[in-house]
């Protein structure tokens, strides 16, 4: 689930190993490139968390980090 944090979308995924992980985040990539709105995130290993804001409306959470939230949920 999703949480609203410091005017960011955060989520926190955790894979079976590092090729799932880097997999999940090569989808997550091509989306984002798509809709050109990119997420922070960091990787350890199997281990990702994701933030999303909109950094052109001064870094708050706004319609766009909803929506490529929801394609995340279904990659």
């Amino acid at each position: 689930m999703w949480q609203k944090k410091n005017n960011t979308l955060y989520k926190k995924f955790e894979f079976k190993n590092f090729s799932e992980a880097f997999a999940f985040m090569t989808r997550v990539a091509l989306a984002a490139e798509k809709m050109d709105h990119h997420p922070k995130w960091t990787n350890e290993y199997n281990k990702l968390e994701i933030w999303l804001s909109t950094h052109d409306a001064g870094d708050v959470v706004t319609e766009k980090d909803e929506k490529l939230s929801k394609i995340i949920d279904k990659l």
